[in-house]
């Protein structure tokens, strides 16, 4: 009898995790949660301004808004990132879209680190009247009728695969934040009523939910609901996957300016968690005064030394029970 070794889906297992945070700053989600902050009066403006007439009623009679297809300027102001949603519809990887040959080089950085430069604000009503003009063509190649929210999203995971299985699968600094979701994930199973690719939602001993969810910045977010529109913001964590040691003082300083925003917004504890193990813990405190714990990444990925101090705080932070 031949014996079989079909090895273990360990590549498949790492997609699930990065797919979460990819729907988090990138795919259809992300762009959801950027027009919860958007005046709709002014998005139908842009709307009518810069995508033809037609196109608008056609979408309409299916159900489906001009923002699914069509970017405008508001909501590239109001996340970045989503520049990378509009490409991945588009089908072009980021070595193409971002090359000489588009000019479009200089917008990569609000695909990659969510930054919008005054030069590139001001161009963003021609850059959003190219990426239409390509979308139209789009529209008019796959058919009006065949259109749903469900095909746009596949046509992006389609652009999305390969870029994943590039650069080593998945970049440093992406695997970083997959590897301490996937920790957290392990801690808060066993009260877990609810998982996605993004997102955990728990049930404490108080009866409340909490979420824990990828974010744009900070990288990792875990809230109590208080209410139906009301939160406790408990943890704010920033990730900063990256090896190079010479270069740990400017990602932790990158940190500190996250965890300024997530004080601002409310967030009881900020974390940061660094893949350097050498790094000076009393340099990284000067670096990030608003970071409470720093963890180090191989610990949390391999259960030593610092994973159960971790373990101990997201479990009374939440206030879930111990298994």
């Amino acid at each position: 009898m031949p014996e079989f070794n079909v090895p273990s889906p360990d590549l498949q297992i790492e997609f699930s995790y990065a797919l979460g945070q990819l729907r988090s700053l990138y795919l259809q989600d992300a762009l959801a949660k950027a027009l919860d902050d958007l005046e709709i009066l002014e998005l139908d403006r842009e709307l009518s301004a810069y995508v033809p007439q037609e196109n608008l009623r056609t979408l309409a009679r299916h159900g489906l808004r001009g923002e699914l297809i069509y970017p405008v300027p508001c909501v590239l102001v109001a996340n970045p990132h989503l520049l990378g949603y509009y490409r991945l519809l588009l089908g072009f990887s980021q070595k193409e879209f971002y090359s000489s040959q588009f000019g479009l080089s200089r917008f990569k950085s609000m695909e990659s680190k969510g930054s919008l430069t005054d030069k590139n604000k001001a161009t963003l009503p021609e850059l959003c009247k190219s990426l239409i003009g390509s979308a139209v063509s789009l529209t008019e190649g796959i058919g009006v009728d065949r259109l749903s929210r469900e095909l746009l999203d596949d046509l992006t995971l389609l652009t999305a695969g390969p870029q994943m299985r590039g650069g080593a699968n998945v970049k440093k600094g992406h695997a970083g934040i997959v590897d301490v979701f996937k920790a957290i994930h392990n801690i808060v199973e066993h009260a877990a009523t609810r998982s996605s690719e993004s997102r955990i939602e728990i049930e404490n001993a108080a009866g409340r939910r909490v979420f824990i969810e990828f974010a744009p910045d900070p990288d990792i977010v875990i809230r109590e609901e208080m209410s139906s529109e009301s939160f406790r913001n408990i943890i704010a964590i920033e990730v900063k996957g990256g090896t190079d040691f010479s270069n740990i003082h400017n990602r932790v300083g990158e940190a500190e300016k996250s965890h300024q925003k997530a004080r601002a917004a409310g967030f009881v504890e900020c974390w940061t968690v660094v893949n350097v193990d050498r790094i000076d813990m009393l340099m990284a405190r000067q670096e990030s005064p608003s970071t409470n714990r720093f963890f180090l990444l191989s610990d949390l990925k391999h259960r030593r030394e610092q994973y159960q101090d971790f373990r101990v705080r997201v479990i009374s932070l939440t206030g879930i029970r111990s298994e």
